[in-house]
């Protein structure tokens, strides 16, 4: 999302790009929401029986996407989401600019988390 689909639907044009926002939001929300609850309790279990802090440290970054997205990315999609938003303005070209740094935060945060639960597993193997 954050280096390839995002920054292609700005490059179609800023109307394009808010007209397909609304449906990619929409299928997206329930996944990531869903991916990374799931990642949190799996990380959990896994700290429980391993008893390595590592495993909860990757469980508490993964699930810190959730409060991020509704604290600082909804304000931004309810504004992208908004009928009476005039999609060819620049104010929807900037909000579509804004979100895509709020997404690459959390695509960071995400790729930390997954980083950590990888090394975590590889310490568990040894």
């Amino acid at each position: 999302m954050t280096l390839v689909e995002h920054p292609a639907r700005i490059e179609c044009g800023t109307a394009l790009a808010v007209t397909l926002f609304g449906p990619s939001y929409r299928r997206a929300a329930i996944m990531q929401a869903l991916l990374a609850a799931i990642a949190f309790l799996a990380s959990i279990g896994a700290w429980v029986s391993a008893s390595s802090s590592a495993w909860l440290l990757g469980g508490i970054l993964i699930v810190t996407v959730v409060p991020f997205t509704l604290i600082a990315i909804l304000p931004t999609n309810k504004k992208l989401l908004d009928p009476l938003l005039d999609r060819n303005s620049d104010v929807s070209l900037r909000l579509l600019k804004k979100w895509g740094r709020l997404h690459a935060i959390r695509t960071l945060v995400g790729t930390l988390a997954f980083v950590v639960l990888l090394l975590s597993q590889a310490v568990s193997s040894d």
